[in-house]
């Protein structure tokens, strides 16, 4: 599939992705208020929300929020949980930009979804001179059932065309990746935090969290399906729970200039 055909799988079950997606490490939020400063009551925009995983502790700071959802779906669970935020159902790629509006643009594993060719320049855009573009990525790496995850490797190679992982990456060898920020002229030098946590899952919660995956959405039912018994399998013969091992990565930066209208 598509990236564009991958990025519109997640509000086919916007229930389960409410239910299973986890949320974000309280410090993350404490440090996107450091790299903010003095302002008082921050204007959000907020690009990829799902169901509002990382927009809820914006709000319980007090912070406005915007927030930008592709998915019909993700954004009605979002509003309803979140009615004072302000849900707008776009694609960013193309939506209508209000310039120089906000103080922080955040994107909580969801950048990777927006078109790399425009996607610095209109978060640019829509930033105040000296606001803050934060990008949160979030990783599986080594810890928590390691030798169940080893295992799972080969359930993946039996039923999906995906490569060998040959190990997890440990936290600490996620990359800081400034790449595209400094190509694109707009910002200052990038900062990054990494979080690292532990999240433990039953069988059917694991199966139930793979299944909010694009990648898992997209195989065919046979795959899938044989793909999760396997899965399964592994997980009871262990006692029936894991614990995956999560860093969440904030990738920060400070916009430079005043919105030139670009990437229209």
């Amino acid at each position: 599939m598509s990236r564009e055909q991958l990025r519109r799988t997640f509000g086919e079950d916007a229930e389960l992705y409410d239910r299973v997606r986890p949320t974000y490490p309280a410090e993350l939020y404490d440090d996107l208020a450091a790299l903010l400063g003095e302002v008082t009551r921050p204007r959000v925009l907020e690009i990829g929300p799902g169901t509002g995983q990382a927009t809820a502790p914006m709000v319980a700071r007090g912070w406005s929020v915007t927030a930008v959802e592709l998915s019909p779906d993700l954004a009605r669970v979002a509003q309803r949980k979140l009615p004072e935020v302000e849900v707008i159902v776009a694609d960013f790629d193309t939506w209508d930009l209000p310039v120089g509006t906000f103080d922080l643009v955040v994107s909580a594993t969801a950048f990777h979804w927006l078109d790399p060719a425009t996607r610095m320049a209109r978060c640019a855009e829509v930033l105040r001179p000296g606001g803050v573009l934060a990008v949160v990525s979030t990783h599986h790496v080594a810890g928590g059932s390691e030798q169940f995850f080893v295992d799972a490797d080969e359930c993946y190679q039996r039923f999906t065309d995906d490569p060998a992982k040959g190990g997890l990456p440990a936290a600490h060898d996620v990359p800081d990746d400034s790449e595209e920020f400094d190509r694109s002229g707009r910002f200052g030098p990038a900062e990054f935090r990494r979080y690292v946590w532990e999240a433990d899952y039953s069988t059917a919660e694991y199966l139930a969290l793979l299944s909010s995956y694009s990648g898992h959405r997209a195989l065919t039912a046979e795959r899938r399906d044989g793909l999760y018994g396997c899965i399964g399998t592994l997980i009871d013969a262990i006692g029936g729970s894991i614990t995956k091992r999560y860093v969440t990565q904030l990738s920060a930066v400070i916009s430079l200039t005043n919105p030139l209208r670009c990437g229209r």
